[in-house]
């Protein structure tokens, strides 16, 4: 069985070349089968693993390859990675075509899979597949993990440490309006932090309480008030950098030190937690240190959080995802390309731009 398969590659020269290759998948084991890729997001980690911070501006096409060069480093933050051509696409759906012995009931069916799906076909174990529920075409089940998996995390890792309400930013992504769908079905207070004004009428229109736009002057008082009326100790920021990691601490230690008995030079004892899962803002995070010392900042990758909240809270949850498919993880796109297209340079820009409300997919 032949495949074509979207390859990243940087070499050791700082060159970043993306390649369409023709591999052999061999025929199924007992416990494998051969899924006919039909829908693929493009998510902010795809562009990540892609591009490697590549200049576009500087890209073309060579011998059916698009070459694109790094900002000098970049090589040394990736060295494990030159030379290797990596695949890409970190979720996605299809048809099962082919299946070893084991595994005959699952041919014909639309399945979610996860893992190098910007191709043709891929080879995967049974027990990697998730079933779509019946009806479900490829393109209402392509978005089935990263973002509703991380939505959901953020609320079960909320109960895991003992939080009770959440902040997040950049919450008018499509992570973002699942997350508000969930919070609001499960009694979750949550402040959303937007950067527009139409965004904000966004989010409230569904059903959002606390919806604030950090660039609004009175945006400071706002949070405080937010975090005041949610008592929300733990936010999940897209953004990574700039200030806006340690306003939302600030704020936190604000509203805490208001039920202090005593004046501590040390700051409340309340623990705030600060979770870093995304890059929007590539400029180095800055930290004035006005929120005391009982604080935490950390980086949140969803396979971690999954693995520490544990198989029964995963079952659980993708459980749920399937079952919403089409409501609270319903995800919309606003283009649909071809794989071939992943090499044009217009094309890959556009993608690599991470535009609130563009979202692309590539179909088969």
């Amino acid at each position: 069985m032949k495949a074509r398969e979207l390859h990243s590659t940087l070499t050791a020269d700082g060159t970043l070349r993306l390649t369409i290759d023709e591999v052999d998948l061999g025929e199924p084991g007992p416990d494998e089968i051969i899924l006919r890729v039909d829908a693929t997001p493009v998510n902010p980690t795809d562009i990540f693993l892609m591009l490697s911070a590549a200049d576009l501006a500087r890209a073309k096409v060579v011998d059916g390859a698009l070459e694109a060069p790094v900002p000098p480093g970049v090589t040394k933050v990736f060295a494990g990675r030159i030379g290797q051509a990596l695949p890409v696409g970190s979720e996605g759906a299809g048809t099962v075509i082919a299946a070893g012995a084991s595994s005959q009931a699952l041919v014909g069916k639309r399945v979610g899979a996860s893992g190098g799906m910007f191709a043709t076909h891929r080879k995967l174990p049974a027990a990697a597949v998730r079933e779509l529920p019946a009806g479900r075409t490829a393109e209402e089940g392509a978005s089935w993990f990263v973002n509703p998996m991380t939505a959901l995390s953020f609320v079960e890792t909320m109960r895991a440490e003992k939080h009770t309400a959440i902040v997040h930013t950049a919450a008018a992504s499509n992570l973002g309006q699942m997350l508000v769908k969930i919070c609001a079905a499960d009694r979750v207070p949550l402040v959303n932090i937007v950067r527009r004004p139409a965004q904000v009428e966004q989010l409230r229109a569904l059903g959002a309480e606390h919806v604030l736009d950090s660039s609004s002057a009175t945006f400071g008082q706002e949070l405080v008030d937010a975090i005041a009326a949610t008592g929300a100790t733990l936010a999940f920021d897209a953004i990574g950098g700039g200030t806006i990691g340690a306003q939302i601490l600030d704020a936190m230690e604000r509203v805490a030190s208001r039920s202090m008995k005593a004046f501590s030079h040390y700051g409340s004892s309340t623990l705030k937690q600060l979770y870093v899962y995304g890059s929007l803002d590539r400029s180095p995070m800055q930290l004035a240190r006005t929120f005391g010392l009982t604080w935490s900042i950390g980086g949140y990758l969803v396979m971690n959080a999954l693995r520490k909240l544990g198989p029964e809270v995963m079952g659980r949850m993708s459980a749920r995802v399937m079952s919403e498919l089409t409501t609270t993880f319903a995800s919309h796109y606003s283009a649909r390309i071809s794989l071939d297209q992943l090499l044009d340079v217009e094309t890959l820009r556009r993608c690599a731009a991470m535009v609130t409300g563009e979202k692309f997919l590539v179909v088969a």
